[in-house]
C-alpha cells in the first residue's frame, strides 16, 4: 500500500476536483454498499476517474473511507449549525422560535441524503476502520452540532430566559425530544401536521425542564 500512496497528487486545481469526484463518488457507493460490501472498482465507476487516480490520493479504502464521513460530516454539520444559527441566535417567542428550530431540524435534507444513509450503516459495521471512521464522524458532526447547540442554550440561560446547568446535556435533551414519536424507518414521510405536533410536544416537554419559572 505504501508504493500506492507515495504518488500521492498534492498540488490543487485538476487534482482537487478529481478528489472531491472521489469522495462523493464514495460517500454514494458507501452508503448504497456499507463498508465491507463497497469495492475500489465501484467507486472509481462512480466518480468517473480510474483506480489508479483513486489510489494517488488515498492510501487505501479504510483511509477513503474515514475522509469520506469526515468531509461529508463536516458539510453534513455545517447545514445543522445554520439552522442553529437561524432560528436561535435571537430569540423573541421561546417556544415559537424552539418549535420553528425543531421543525427544520427534523426535516429530511436531500442535499445530505447519502450521509445520513450512511451514518445509519454505521452500527451494523465492525472492524478497526469503521471504529476509526466512526470517531472521525462524532468530532466532526454530532459532537460539533451539539457543542454549538449548547452554547445557544447557555446564551439564553444567560439572558435569564432557560435555566440550565448542563448546557451539553441540554442540547441532547432538545434534538431528542424534537424528533421523539416521528418515524425513523427508511422510506417513511411524516406530514408537516405530523411533524409540528411532535415537535411542539416535544418542545414543551424540553420547556417544563428548563423553562426559566417566573416569581
Amino acid at each position: 500500500m505504501t508504493s500506492r500512496g507515495s504518488g500521492r497528487e498534492q498540488s490543487p486545481g485538476r487534482g482537487s476536483g478529481k478528489r472531491q469526484a472521489i469522495l462523493a463518488g464514495a460517500l454514494s457507493v458507501f452508503a448504497r454498499d456499507g463498508y465491507a460490501g463497497a469495492s475500489i472498482d465501484a467507486i472509481s465507476a462512480r466518480a468517473g476517474v480510474s483506480t489508479r487516480t483513486i489510489y494517488n490520493h488515498f492510501t487505501d479504502k479504510a483511509d477513503l473511507f474515514q475522509q469520506v464521513l469526515e468531509h461529508s460530516s463536516t458539510n453534513a454539520a455545517e447545514a445543522q449549525i445554520a439552522i442553529i444559527d437561524r432560528y436561535l441566535r435571537k430569540v423573541t417567542d421561546l417556544e415559537a422560535d424552539l418549535v420553528d428550530f425543531g421543525r427544520a431540524w427534523v426535516t429530511p435534507m436531500p442535499t445530505h441524503a447519502d450521509h445520513f444513509t450512511l451514518v445509519q450503516r454505521l452500527g451494523a459495521e465492525s472492524g478497526p476502520a469503521v471504529e476509526s471512521a466512526t470517531s472521525a464522524w462524532r468530532r466532526a458532526g454530532p459532537v460539533r452540532v451539539r457543542g454549538e447547540l449548547a452554547g445557544r442554550l447557555g446564551e439564553l440561560t444567560d439572558q435569564g430566559i432557560l435555566t440550565v446547568d448542563d448546557p451539553d446535556r441540554a442540547a441532547l435533551h432538545l434534538m431528542l425530544l424534537v424528533s421523539a414519536g416521528l418515524p425513523t424507518q427508511p422510506g417513511a414521510a411524516p406530514t408537516q401536521q405530523e411533524i409540528t405536533e411532535a415537535v411542539t410536544a416535544g418542545v414543551r416537554t424540553f420547556l417544563y425542564g428548563y423553562r426559566k419559572q417566573q416569581p
